[in-house]
């Protein structure tokens, strides 16, 4: 295999990375870049016939799987918890994530790639994830990251902990983070 890994921001290409490539991927990040710029950069980096491909998971407008028999993770609540400790506006990094106006078929439809092809890959449907899983999936997120919450950390566990016991007894819950959906956009042969 040809492969080669390098490490930079997606603002720095093609300096860091010039190509040409037959594919370029975004897994769950594109939405932190300059979406439209780096997108012409992108074009301009792959061979003819080449492929830039952004993965994400999508719930809204999915059929949802059958529910396996266990609780559902209380995303709301906990999310309200968030919002409690850290305020209403979403964190992310040393700021504040922008808020999603517009979709990525729509920016890359802006660009030379034109309008992309979407393509769905089922989801798994009986995840199950214990409560100190689901407690560190959220802490996990830049938007409720622990150094966020500072002294009150233990506070915002305590309570996510407390509403997780309350509605599963043996702390198992049900995820279904939604199908894959891949969004694949190809620069002319």
């Amino acid at each position: 295999m040809n492969i080669r890994w390098i490490q930079g921001l997606a603002e720095d290409l093609p300096a860091v990375a010039p190509g040409p490539y037959k594919l370029v991927t975004f897994g769950q990040s594109f939405q932190w870049t300059d979406e439209q710029r780096v997108a012409e950069t992108v074009y301009d980096m792959l061979a003819p016939g080449g492929v830039l491909a952004l993965i994400v998971h999508t719930v809204a407008g999915r059929p949802r799987p059958p529910d396996p028999g266990v609780p559902p993770i209380p995303h709301e609540e906990i999310k309200a918890l968030v919002e409690k400790y850290l305020g209403s506006n979403r964190r992310a990094g040393q700021g504040n994530a922008p808020e999603r106006t517009h979709r990525f078929e729509d920016v890359l439809a802006w660009t030379r790639f034109g309008v992309p092809r979407q393509f769905f890959v089922p989801g798994v449907p009986a995840l199950l994830r214990e409560s100190e899983s689901v407690l560190s999936g959220y802490l996990s997120l830049s938007s409720s990251a622990p150094h966020l919450f500072g002294d009150r950390l233990d506070d915002f566990a305590g309570e996510v902990r407390a509403l997780l016991a309350s509605r599963s007894a043996d702390g198992v819950f049900w995820d279904w983070p939604g199908d894959t959906e891949i969004i694949m956009a190809r620069k002319p042969a």
